[in-house]
Order: C-alpha cells, then structure tokens, then sequence
C-alpha cells in the first residue's frame, strides 16, 4: 500500500521501495499463514464480482491481493507508487492474466480502460482529497461495476485512518448501493487478535 509521493515514497514521507523486500513479513500483507490466506480469499470471493472480471488494485504493493483475484480467475490490472512493490508484484503473478503500473492510485495511468471492480486496501486514508479520488475511481467503473474499499482506524495512542462512518458519508453522493463489513472480529485476517476499527465498504454507483 504505498502511496502518492513519488519516487517511491508516501505522503507521510515513508520509503516504500526501501520497505517493499519486508513488505511481506506481516501477515495480512503477504498472506503467507494458509488460515490468513484462505480468510481474505473468502473475503475478497464475496466482495469481487462473482463471474470472471475485470479489477483494478488500486496501492497494490506486493500483489497479494491481486493474486487472490487472480486466482478466482479475474483479470487483474495493479497500480502502485512503488517501482520495488510493483517488481515483487510482477513476479508474484508470473504467468497470471495480470498487469502491474507504477502510478498514483489517486488517478492511476489506465486510460479509457473500465473495470468491473476497483480493489483498494488501507490507501484512502492516506490521500489528501479521499472524496475526489472516490470520484475519481467511480469513474473507472464499468455500468454495474463496484468499489471494493478495506479501511480502518489502526492504533489507540495516535490513531491514524480514516472512520467507516466517514467513508460512508464521502461515497452516499456517488453510491447506490452500499454495504459495510467489520472485519476487526475476525483475527484470521491479521494473523492475530485485533481491537481498533477495521472494515470493508462495498459500494455499487447508481
């Protein structure tokens, strides 16, 4: 999930190339533990498309997720900040019907492509104008087409992120159809217990 400063670096300064060789070494980022792997895997199974699409990963890192996508036969399209994310991205999904961008999630390099689904996870927090770049990938979006948006608020002493009532109210102007889902109960995501704020917002524009 690296984000929109350029050259490799986020918003709050942080080095995502120097990172991207660890990246993995959490959890939820590299899905290594099969029981982290199969919960987002049945996550991500009820929140794509249920027939084989088009999706957009929008801050991809490493492509775990994209390899999820994949592997239940969609057609993946990554975009990260990040060239040393997007390189572990490219030989993870070796031989997989898969692209990997470096580009700026907030308006990734895609031209006139549409996607059935636009995929982003823990990156709309750390954008300046998260409601414009919702706009934005509303506008990626084929007729019928969903955003698939995993956020939360980390942390109890300073936390950062961004609430789900928040992201509610940044997407009821452009979405139909929305639903929230708390994943914070569900430790098989995190590879342990957790007890800050972690959701998924699926949302279908009218």
């Amino acid at each position: 999930m690296s984000i929109d400063g350029g050259d490799g670096t986020s918003t709050d300064g942080v080095d995502w190339d120097a990172r991207a060789a660890s990246f993995d070494e959490e959890p939820d980022h590299g899905l290594r533990d099969p029981q982290v792997r199969a919960a987002w895997a049945g996550r991500l199974r009820t929140w794509l498309p249920e027939r084989a699409g088009d999706v957009l990963d929008l801050g991809c890192g490493t492509g775990s997720l994209s390899l999820l996508a994949a592997e239940q036969g969609h057609r993946v399209t990554g975009v990260d900040r990040s060239p040393a994310m997007v390189t572990l991205a490219r030989e993870k999904l070796a031989g997989r019907d898969a692209v990997f961008l470096v580009g700026d999630a907030a308006a990734p390099p895609v031209g006139e492509r549409r996607y059935d689904a636009v995929l982003v996870r823990h990156v709309l927090w750390t954008l300046p104008e998260p409601g414009r770049a919702l706009r934005h990938w509303r506008g990626l979006l084929r007729p019928g087409g969903r955003l698939v948006l995993v956020e939360g608020v980390w942390g109890t002493v300073s936390p950062v992120g961004i609430p789900a009532d928040l992201l509610t109210a940044l997407l009821a102007p452009i979405a139909g159809q929305m639903r929230v889902e708390r994943l914070s109960p569900d430790g098989a995501l995190w590879g342990r217990d957790v007890d800050d704020e972690r959701y998924a917002v699926v949302a279908v524009p009218d």
